[in-house]
């Protein structure tokens, strides 16, 4: 993209055969038309029903149970294969339920489009379609008006532009056409230039266009949104792992019992039949439903912790976030403009009050003051009313501005203290104006009646130029010479206002007995008489300082990447505790100056970012990434899509974000509440944390039936359980316990320790020594019950088999009591906290004694009825597993 704001407005005419007068011509649009297209942003082809389906099917685990039941055809079991494809298909359409592609960003950002522009053809001006608009097109702009194009200004009055959800500016940017660089400058600082989608607030402009669709700035961020690949998250890498793990393990086993059953002498389609029944028993069939279905109702409850989540997997991925990059503008702060000091008199008052809703106090010292004592504050109010083109807009008890959110904040400042800008206009009324402009920095109206028998002119504008522009200082309601002494004292708290990264306007009026006829700033806006400065901030959510407070016990760390000015965004982050000194802050144009590699090195320090483009954003969050952060990214504007696409999660203001945001991230926060990501990281901890209890749980199962089978075969026993109640068992029995445990509450102390690794297998150490260790309790103990069935049935292999099943399914239910934590023992938690739990355990032994009782239950899975003394001996080894289980706890405390 050529640099446009480099060049002068001849260039620029010259370079795009253009008229600024007449523009271009019928002939010439269309020949354009053809050449640059449409003003539209492209989508790229979207994934396709079928082949989302086929992408559920190619998980390893998947794949070997779909082998599983071609063999099981082969060999006759045409029942098992029933069983075992209804689990695959079951599991594909729940797998399909993952959302968020980029295409939805894209139809946003569609949407922002203007619909229409005034655009000067043929020597005349036009209303047309935005999407027929062309480079070297000349395009008239008013306040209200949305800029259907990328343009560079050719002439501007007073015109500001609202950018913040392009740049990330708190408040309207001052346009100047006249405006030429030399040097690369960020997007907020191009003051000749007005860019697709952001809005007209104030004044009136007229620019060539330079960019249409994907040529324009928000057109980069959908070519780059559209760039990137979804990534798997670490709960989906670390699954992909064990699958394959397991599968491989399970080949293995397979081959190796299948080879051991032949030297045993035994026949081949027997041993097949039991490699079948192994590479059931070793698959956690119902893991990745049970998987799924967690994080929907971890989905459900983030919704009531005001978070919508998108993605399944985007929970999980909440609970190991080690970096949150928050947007400044409407994000940690309020987006609205609000004076939080005013100086008058001498004095500095403080305040109160947030946002646009007119109620407030005004403190000295601490103390609550009324105006009256005060002397000059009521002026200093009453000019904040009058020198005004902002009004308030009460909807249902919410306030908002309608105009410039600065002279929003003036009006709102005088509501405060009970004065009603209409009420005010209409008891001195506003006779004459001199409109603001940039290179002025003033406005000034003039008004009859504030003064009896007195024409008055209230100007207000930028501090320096005001206070050398005044000869007098009222103090008191006395007016006094203001002499250089008192000037610096006023230079003084002006500058100590700007350190704190206050937005300053001085105020002064001037006294007239008639209207003078020839009003010009030359002539009215010097020998005025100072009243006053006010100091005005976007101010950070009260809510945001806890939150980041709670995100830094838990071992997360807060960035601030915004575009606005770096003391500004160094002061909110300081109050809110993001950073301390300001070598933790950053410029965007010194991002520019450093490689990738460096960056690395720096995002290792830095906390806040300032005046950085969409580029830089996702150069920022490509750097934590690759320093092996998981990264959390929230904004609200178009120029955060980028960076939410790019991190490991996006979170979107859902009040005032825009749909760009929303649609891009996979996180939407209902309540635009900061906090609410807290709450969010929490439940995700607590989610994550329960799929590593309910694997441990699956998997000590599924690795205690393949120790039962495989020791059976080695003792050259005979095969203890069948395919078909191996499935029961894994599918139905298993899986009720393993949902409830997905329910768990959580640790107490879970937000008071560090993220976990990333890198970290969901397996680690202390979880593969608990599985192995359970494992043979459970196989062991399923075992010792079978050769008590063998035993006490005289060799019946039906009946020990039906022991041996009972006795493995009644331990399962008992041991998933000790697997709700790896930490704490049942006495400490509570046996039955978890009431989904006991009616899970409590519907699964339903479900046994439906099997071993119930007749045309019985042939199918080859059961029998058992009786007291079956149940007295399956009790005795039940229980091996839950002791050993609460045991081993108490150890590895120790």
């Amino acid at each position: 993209m050529k640099e446009w704001y480099k060049q002068s407005k001849e260039e620029l005419l010259s370079n795009l055969d253009s008229n600024l007068d007449s523009g271009l011509t019928s002939n010439e649009v269309n020949l354009r038309l053809e050449k640059y297209g449409t003003n539209d942003l492209k989508e790229e082809n979207k994934k396709s029903f079928f082949s989302k389906i086929v992408a559920q099917f190619s998980d390893f685990l998947i794949l070997i149970l779909i082998a599983a039941a071609i063999i099981s055809v082969f060999v006759g079991e045409a029942q098992d294969a029933m069983v075992i494809l209804a689990i695959v298909i079951v599991n594909a359409f729940l797998g399909i339920y993952q959302e968020g592609r980029a295409e939805k960003a894209l139809d946003a950002l569609k949407k922002m489009s203007s619909p229409n522009a005034k655009v000067v053809r043929n020597g005349s001006i036009e209303v047309v379609p935005a999407n027929t608009l062309v480079p070297g097109d000349i395009v008239a702009l008013d306040a209200g008006d949305i800029i259907p194009a990328d343009l560079r200004l050719m002439e501007s009055s007073n015109l500001k532009i609202e950018e913040a959800s392009l740049t990330g500016e708190s408040v309207p940017v001052e346009k100047n056409s006249n405006s030429i660089f030399d040097e690369e400058v960020s997007l907020g600082d191009r003051h000749n230039m007005a860019f697709m989608s952001t809005a007209v607030t104030y004044g009136r402009g007229k620019g060539i266009v330079v960019g249409t669709g994907h040529d324009t700035e928000i057109g980069k961020i959908a070519t780059m949104i559209q760039s990137f690949e979804d990534e798997t998250t670490p709960l989906q890498k670390q699954l992909n792992n064990l699958g394959k793990v397991l599968g491989l393990a399970t080949i293995f086993i397979c081959i190796a019992v299948f080879v051991i059953g032949l030297l045993q002498g035994r026949e081949a389609l027997e041993m097949l039949m039991v490699s079948i029944s192994l590479a059931v028993a070793a698959i956690p069939e119902g893991l990745p439903a049970i998987v799924t279905i967690v994080l929907a109702i971890g989905m459900n409850k983030m919704v009531k912790r005001h978070a919508i989540v998108k993605k399944l997997l985007a929970v999980e991925t909440l609970g190991s976030t080690t970096v949150i990059c928050s947007d400044k503008t409407g994000t940690l702060t309020q987006n609205e403009m609000t004076v939080v000091k005013v100086f008058t008199d001498g004095t500095i008052i403080d305040i109160t009050g947030g946002g646009y809703e007119p109620s407030g106090e005004f403190i000295v010292d601490g103390a609550n003051i009324k105006i009256e004592e005060i002397g000059d504050l009521q002026t200093l109010l009453s000019i904040s009313a009058l020198a005004n083109d902002a009004s308030l807009e009460n909807a249902d008890g919410i306030f908002r501005v309608i105009g410039d959110p600065t002279e929003g904040a003036l009006v709102t400042l005088a509501g405060k203290a009970n004065i009603d800008k209409d009420n005010i206009n209409k008891e001195f009324p506003r006779i004459e104006e001199i409109p603001f402009d940039s290179d002025r920095k003033m406005m000034t109206t003039f008004h009859q009646n504030y003064i009896p028998g007195k024409i008055v002119s209230f100007t207000k504008g930028a501090p320096d130029i005001i206070i050398n522009r005044c000869s007098r200082i009222s103090i008191d309601g006395k007016v006094t010479d203001f002499s250089q002494n008192i000037k610096n004292q006023v230079l003084e708290v002006n500058s100590n206002f700007s350190k704190d990264a206050l937005r300053v306007l001085a105020f002064a009026y001037k006294e007239y007995n008639e209207l003078p006829n020839n009003i010009s700033p030359d002539l009215n806006e010097v020998d005025m008489t100072f009243v006053g400065l006010v100091g005005m901030i976007d101010p950070a959510r009260p809510e945001a300082k806890d939150a980041i407070a709670k995100c830094k016990e838990a071992g997360i760390k807060t960035v601030m990447i915004t575009g606005d000015y770096k003391e500004t965004a160094f002061a909110i982050a300081k109050e809110l505790g993001m950073a301390d000194t300001i070598d933790e802050a950053m410029m965007g144009e010194e991002l520019n100056k450093i490689s990738d590699e460096e960056l690395r090195e720096v995002v290792k320090d830095i906390k806040v970012y300032a005046r950085v483009s969409p580029e830089h954003k996702v150069r920022i969050v490509s750097a934590l990434k690759a320093n092996g952060e998981i990264t959390a990214m929230t904004g609200d504007g178009v120029n955060d899509a980028l960076a939410l696409k790019r991190a490991d999660i996006g979170v979107s203001m859902g009040i005032t974000g825009t749909d760009v945001a929303k649609n891009t991230a996979e996180l939407i926060l209902t309540d635009d509440n900061f906090a609410s990501i807290v709450s969010a990281v929490e439940e995700g901890r607590i989610i994550y944390s329960n799929i590593k209890k309910f694997v441990f749980f699956l998997l000590s199962c599924n690795i205690g039936e393949i120790f039962l089978v495989f020791t059976s075969i080695l003792f050259n026993l005979p095969v203890p359980l069948l395919p078909i109640q191996l499935l029961w068992l894994n599918l139905v029995t298993d899986s009720f316990p393993a949902l409830a445990l997905g329910v768990e509450k959580g640790d107490p102390d879970i937000m008071r320790l560090s993220p976990r690794n990333p890198k970290e297998p969901i397996l680690n150490k202390s979880m593969l020594v608990g599985i192995i260790l359970q494992s043979i309790a459970v196989g062991g103990a399923s075992l010792l019950a079978y050769k008590w069935g063998l035993s006490a049935y005289s060799g019946d292999i039906d009946k020990a088999r039906t022991i041996t099943f009972t006795a493995l399914i009644t331990a399962e239910l008992l041991r998933a009591y000790s697997s709700r934590s790896q930490r704490y023992t049942l006495f400490k938690i509570g046996f039955f906290t978890n009431r989904t739990l006991v009616y899970g355990t409590l519907f699964s032994f339903v479900l046994l004694l439906g099997v071993l009782y119930i007749p045309f239950m019985q042939p199918i899975f080859n059961t029998f009825s058992l009786g007291v003394k079956d149940w007295m001996a399956i009790l005795e080894y039940a229980f091996i597993p839950l002791i050993v289980g609460e045991l081993s706890k108490l150890v590895i405390k120790k």
